[in-house]
């Protein structure tokens, strides 16, 4: 079982940063896989960035590519995104998600946990 808490969302500029936490519970953190998500209003969940458990491998949805970066620390239970260079389009609830086969995925039916999201909007 994993527990996800997300943080660091909040209202930025367009062209501005942040950076989102996600911080898991549970001694086997390191196995997962992780997943970065979000929805916005009206609009289905989509994929955003993706790592593998050792880090050594990650994935991104082609609208965020090169503005964003995911990152983990396995000792610190705790997986990131940068968002960088942000957009008003890239206004949603932003949740982060654990793979339990540690692959980093990109389908949301691949996820067994998720947090409880963090909103970011981007202001024009």
């Amino acid at each position: 079982q994993v527990q996800l808490v997300e943080s660091g969302g909040g209202l930025v500029q367009a062209g501005g940063s942040l950076r989102l936490s996600c911080a898991a519970s549970g001694h086997t953190f390191s196995m997962y896989g992780m997943g970065w998500f979000r929805q916005a209003p009206g609009k289905e969940r989509e994929f955003v960035a993706a790592i593998s458990w050792r880090g050594g491998n990650t994935y991104y949805a082609d609208s965020v590519k090169g503005r964003f970066t995911i990152s983990r620390d396995n000792a610190k239970n705790t997986v990131y995104l940068q968002m960088n260079s942000l957009k008003p389009e890239d206004t949603a609830v932003y949740y982060c998600a654990a793979d339990p086969f540690g692959l980093g995925l990109t389908k949301i039916n691949e996820y067994d946990y998720w947090g409880q999201g963090t909103q970011v909007t981007v202001s024009s």
